[in-house]
């Protein structure tokens, strides 16, 4: 079960990703990201949001949801190590919104071979309102070292081989940077987006994975 927490200062009432709703900065908002083969986000060619119950993502499809609440115009870094995304059909799809229906396009995440760990997901509101998600590539500039590939010169791939759960060295957790644009429901400017944008190639993932990796390693051999 998960439990989301409303902040104070938090004026948002939803908390359920497929429902409608304006927010100002600093809210918490309510989105989710689905996880399934890519062909299950379409329905007779046309891709639908989650939240269309023509789309087969109903229990024992195999499919997999995570919720997330991030405060509006605030990065956050979202990770997810409680499922194995290759085995829900390897595809993600962000989304959030009923009469919008706002969805992402479907992006590959990982399969028989390869993982991609680390991901900017961008949201797109206009006056408070929800209307786009788009993942943003800056290419293969921070494939440093023998563990990563780059797939498609756009994408960081680590071989499954070199992941920890398969013996190798590499964490493969799934992290998502995730950041805001356009305006609240006061008209006023997100601008986390920009601040991500400015540094580019670089990932917050990995270097998140680096802080927790220096303060971890000092401690393994403790027990």
């Amino acid at each position: 079960m998960m439990v989301i927490v409303a902040r104070a200062g938090d004026t948002n009432p939803v908390f359920d990703p497929c429902s409608d709703t304006k927010v100002q900065r600093w809210d918490g908002f309510t989105f989710g990201l689905a996880f399934s083969s890519k062909d299950s986000f379409f329905f007779n060619q046309t891709q639908l949001s989650p939240c269309d119950t023509r789309l087969s993502l109903s229990s024992g499809s195999g499919a997999e949801v995570a919720v997330f609440r991030p405060k509006v115009d605030e990065i956050s870094l979202l990770t997810i190590n409680t499922f194995n995304p290759r085995k829900a059909g390897g595809y993600m799809v962000a989304f959030a919104g009923r009469q919008y229906a706002a969805r992402s396009v479907p992006i590959f995440v990982a399969d028989d071979t390869n993982t991609v760990a680390s991901f900017t997901l961008v949201l797109e509101f206009k006056n408070g309102i929800l209307q786009n998600l788009f993942w943003k590539k800056f290419g293969c500039g921070s494939c440093n070292g023998d563990s990563f590939i780059c797939l498609n010169n756009t994408d960081c791939a680590i071989p499954n081989s070199k992941c920890k759960v398969n013996g190798g060295s590499m964490p493969c957790d799934l992290g998502i940077q995730l950041a805001f644009s356009g305006t609240d429901k006061n008209d006023n400017v997100l601008n986390s987006w920009y601040e991500v944008g400015n540094l580019r190639q670089y990932s917050l993932y990995a270097l998140y994975s680096d802080l927790r990796n220096s303060l971890t390693a000092p401690f393994t051999n403790l027990f």
